[in-house]
């Protein structure tokens, strides 16, 4: 059967539409008022965005890559990126360009801080989420998985971070391209904990922010 220009374009919006609206998990989300719910941030600074959990949270038999990790912090902020253009003290235009247009290595951001959230990172978007114990259980193992491991099964540490020593490289699992950015990796993460977010949709910031603020709380930069 052949699908003529029109119908191939309405097919097209059809099913784009389809994937720009997917709702809660059942069961994981949202939170019941009968047990208390876990809270993480989704902080966007621009270029960059990144989860945020509070450590004591955290079980480490499901989360075992941190284990030995940031215990002495009260939260972490974890990111994922392009390998090359998130650990370069400077950054080129070709840089950008590689990472957007060609499948590159990953890497992932883990960082510990005391600071309040909305403190520590003032002036930029910030996002509080709730989950349930379930759905929280599912994004701490989603963070796991995304460590990549060597022949031993061992995390593979990449050196100091960009906030220093409070601050480490990881290598990661994932391609990073266009179509798979930190925000979309962001977004595939608070899927996996049962949110109402269109990873497929969410390769901008600007996006992230538009589905973050149908089920979040907005707390950081209002600008």
């Amino acid at each position: 059967m052949r699908i003529y220009p029109l119908k191939k374009l309405s097919l097209f919006l059809s099913l784009l539409f389809l994937f720009s609206c997917l709702g809660p998990q059942n069961g994981l989300y949202p939170p019941s008022q009968s047990a208390p719910p876990k809270t993480v941030y989704v902080v966007n600074q621009g270029w960059h965005t990144g989860i945020v959990f509070q450590r004591s949270d955290i079980d480490t038999a499901i989360w075992q890559a941190l284990k030995s990790d940031t215990s002495g912090f009260k939260y972490i902020e974890v990111g994922w990126g392009d390998a090359e253009f998130y650990q370069a003290e400077n950054t080129t235009i070709w840089m950008g360009m590689k990472a957007l247009f060609w499948p590159t290595g990953s890497v992932l951001h883990v960082a510990g801080f005391d600071w309040p959230v909305e403190e520590y990172f003032r002036g930029f978007d910030i996002f509080e989420i709730q989950l349930t114990n379930e759905g929280f259980r599912n994004l701490c193992a989603f963070m796991d998985q995304a460590y990549a491991r060597d022949q031993q099964g061992q995390i593979i540490h990449l050196g100091e971070g960009l906030y220093g020593k409070n601050s480490r490289f990881y290598q990661a699992t994932g391609k990073y391209f266009m179509a798979k950015t930190c925000n979309n990796w962001a977004a595939i993460a608070l899927r996996k904990a049962g949110c109402p977010i269109t990873p497929f949709y969410a390769c901008t910031a600007r996006n992230l922010r538009h589905q973050l603020g149908k089920f979040g709380r907005r707390i950081g930069n209002e600008s």
